[in-house]
């Protein structure tokens, strides 16, 4: 039960006051909270001390009535998870789950903080396990925040990330990615100790991927048709 309230808590708070610029972001344009945690996590760093400022008011004040040693721990656990969502994190977080998956031990405290950090992970980035008509409306936001901060990067001078690119990134090209490479992954690993998520959990996200691969070919066709046209017209105009 402990784990259970450790690992719901972490979920609601992982993400408090996110300013919609990444990390990488905040690192390159040197703003107050990367310098404030050393370019170490910060936009981590600053969810789990906006938590604990939340916690700390005692209408609240959750933990209330937990004895000072055990909300220490609990605290402690919060924050672990918390900082295992920064993505620049996640092969290594992935790696160590991956080693311990086959022979999985529940006494052992280690492997259990380990999933924990996998679970709050998938729990992080798992809108393609929903229907599309759910999931793909926070994609398109999703997108919209990754422009409006290349946008940014570009009139700052900053390096952009191709996949935050408004000239570069589709929607399909985007997902089919991110699915394949990373969400997949993850999930199929997390079903090999919880083989009940692959209907539930893993074939949505194979479901997905195929939705966007199909949607990658008609936007490959209608640029290749459009293409053709523009090639035959700029013919017609020499003759």
């Amino acid at each position: 039960m402990t784990d259970m309230c450790i690992l719901m808590t972490a979920a609601v708070c992982h993400d408090l006051d996110h300013p919609g610029y990444n990390n990488t972001y905040q690192i390159n344009a040197r703003t107050e909270l990367a310098v404030r945690y050393n370019d170490i996590s910060p936009l981590e760093n600053h969810h789990c001390a906006v938590a604990f400022q939340i916690l700390a008011m005692p209408e609240c004040n959750i933990f209330a009535n937990i004895e000072p040693e055990s909300f220490k721990q609990v605290r402690q656990a919060i924050i672990t998870l918390i900082l295992a969502t920064d993505m620049a994190r996640h092969g290594e977080i992935l790696d160590s789950f991956r080693q311990k998956v086959d022979n999985f031990d529940f006494t052992n405290e280690e492997h259990v903080k380990c999933l924990k950090m996998v679970l709050i992970k998938c729990c992080d980035i798992s809108n393609e396990v929903r229907p599309t008509e759910v999931a793909e409306p926070w994609v398109d936001c999703l997108l919209e925040e990754y422009f409006m901060q290349s946008d940014r990067e570009k009139s700052e001078g900053l390096p952009v990330a191709p996949f935050m690119d408004r000239d570069k990134v589709t929607k399909p090209t985007a997902q089919i990615g991110f699915i394949k490479f990373v969400l997949i992954p993850m999930f199929e690993t997390v079903m090999k100790l919880f083989p009940q998520i692959e209907e539930i959990m893993v074939q949505p996200l194979r479901d997905s991927r195929d939705h966007y691969e199909e949607l990658k070919q008609i936007d490959d066709a209608m640029s290749e048709a459009q293409k053709k046209k523009t090639e035959s017209m700029s013919l017609g105009k020499k003759k």
